[in-house]
């Protein structure tokens, strides 16, 4: 009897459960997740601050939003031809084209080449993020911060060296170097007619090479004959600015700390991990950069005349910039 009645039981429970199954297909419901997720409606500008606008349509004595933003469109577009900042030889790569070369007495041209009626170099750099930060200087700490200055001052070159070195081991993405005074001045003296370029970096032959833009900042509370004063270098990936544009976001920066009181000029480095460059890429870099805002640059040594030339063509937009004259001048340096 017992062994008849566990089939009859094992039956029951089977249906048992299959109507419990039944139940639950009867009330499952199925939700797109991602769809409740990623479909919100994005609030606008507009739709954000629209109490504010209508508020300010009121007092103004206009209906609506859109007759204040009729009313102010000519102060709108001004504000946003003074945000913008145009560097010729930049252009004309993004663009791909031969574009012609501004006048030289262009406002826009005298404020991306850095040259104002006082003679003193004031640049706005294109690049958003750490190049707006650095332009007033709030984005480079003081070098009273770093070393005991009159301890510093005391010591030679190469004992100086020896102590900066050892000031930034312990980083691996950190960059430094002492950099003799006589070849910083002759850097800086270009690069105040010259605050920006392209420089650069080999990817093997099947690549070729990757393009990077750099920006000379300079301390604006100070002139190239101040006792103590900073410039700042930020290299950002062309293909990274032409992606972004103004928020484009640099790689890496190198500020160069000038005090009249020590052997030589100290310059110090990071690269931001995850921005497209590595430390030796940055090196490389850097070392291009000496090459052409150097001696070379300025024509003083052998083929010293064609870096300088790239410069000048890249600075004014002048159609006769080549890549690959960059490059063929980038190569010497192995």
């Amino acid at each position: 009897m017992a062994s008849a009645r566990i089939p009859a039981l094992r039956n029951l429970l089977l249906g048992r459960r299959q109507l419990l199954l039944l139940q639950q297909r009867r009330w499952a419901q199925v939700h797109d997740v991602r769809f409740v997720a990623t479909t919100q409606p994005a609030r606008s500008v507009a739709e954000k601050y629209r109490e504010k606008l209508d508020r300010k349509a009121r007092e103004e004595g206009l209906r609506d939003i859109a007759e204040l933003k009729e009313a102010y469109r000519d102060r709108i577009q001004e504000l946003r031809r003074k945000d913008t900042v145009s560097v010729p030889g930049l252009d004309a790569l993004l663009a791909d084209e031969q574009p012609p070369a501004p006048s030289s007495s262009s406002p826009a041209a005298d404020k991306v080449q850095g040259r104002a009626g006082d003679g003193s170099a004031r640049t706005t750099p294109p690049v958003g993020g750490a190049a707006a930060a650095s332009t007033s200087g709030a984005g480079v700490k003081p070098l009273s911060e770093i070393l005991d200055l009159p301890k510093a001052r005391a010591l030679p070159e190469k004992e100086l060296s020896a102590v900066w070195r050892l000031r930034h081991a312990a980083s691996p993405n950190s960059l430094c170097a002492v950099i003799p005074r006589a070849t910083y001045l002759s850097m800086e003296a270009t690069a105040r007619r010259h605050p920006s370029f392209v420089l650069p970096v080999p990817r093997g032959a099947d690549v070729g090479a990757e393009i990077h833009f750099l920006q000379w900042v300079f301390d604006s509370s100070s002139t190239s004959t101040s006792a103590s004063r900073t410039a700042t270098v930020l290299f950002t990936q062309l293909a990274e600015y032409k992606a972004r544009g103004e928020w484009a976001q640099p790689h890496t920066s190198i500020t160069h700390y000038v005090d009249a009181g020590l052997a030589g000029v100290l310059m110090a480095g990071s690269v931001v991990d995850g921005r497209g460059a590595s430390v030796q890429d940055a090196k490389w870099l850097v070392m291009l950069l000496q090459r052409f805002y150097g001696g070379e640059g300025r024509g003083g040594e052998r083929d010293g005349g064609e870096k300088r030339r790239l410069l000048e063509e890249f600075g004014r937009g002048d159609g006769r910039f080549s890549v690959e004259r960059l490059l063929e001048e980038s190569e010497k340096l192995g």
